[in-house]
């Protein structure tokens, strides 16, 4: 299971109550499990603050705002994005003015992505053992 400390814990419980517009939408969907997924929100992943994870498939969901275009924010997403595969987490970006322009077809992404028909070489071995979420 990924985890991470005290402190990002913290932070975790506080953006799941300042969530963006494109975030609430996603999880209004996610939350209903869409093909019998699990999403946790707001996910607490070493020093990281996932989005959206997906423990029985090991993916997380990033749903990016423009601000993720700017600065040093592309850098900082890749070195997140490595970490996050080297611990055998599949990683998503989503544009956030994708899920606000068309919420369903973003889940039904998500659900191809989880499914395997998006397989992801950052990491080998089996997936985890069902039941692992």
């Amino acid at each position: 299971m990924l985890h991470g400390p005290k402190r990002t814990q913290a932070r975790a419980a506080t953006l799941r109550q300042s969530m963006s517009l494109p975030e609430v939408l996603l999880w209004q969907e996610l939350r209903k499990r869409p093909s019998g997924l699990r999403f946790r929100r707001q996910h607490p992943a070493g020093r990281y603050v996932l989005d959206f994870y997906c423990p029985r498939h090991r993916l997380a969901i990033e749903v990016d705002g423009e601000a993720h275009s700017r600065g040093d924010r592309p850098r900082r997403d890749a070195v997140r994005d490595e970490w996050l595969r080297a611990q055998g987490v599949r990683v998503c970006r989503l544009a956030a003015a994708e899920v606000l322009a068309d919420t369903g077809t973003v889940v039904r992404h998500i659900i191809d992505i989880a499914g395997g028909d998006y397989p992801s070489t950052a990491f080998g071995g089996p997936p985890p053992p069902p039941g692992e979420d």
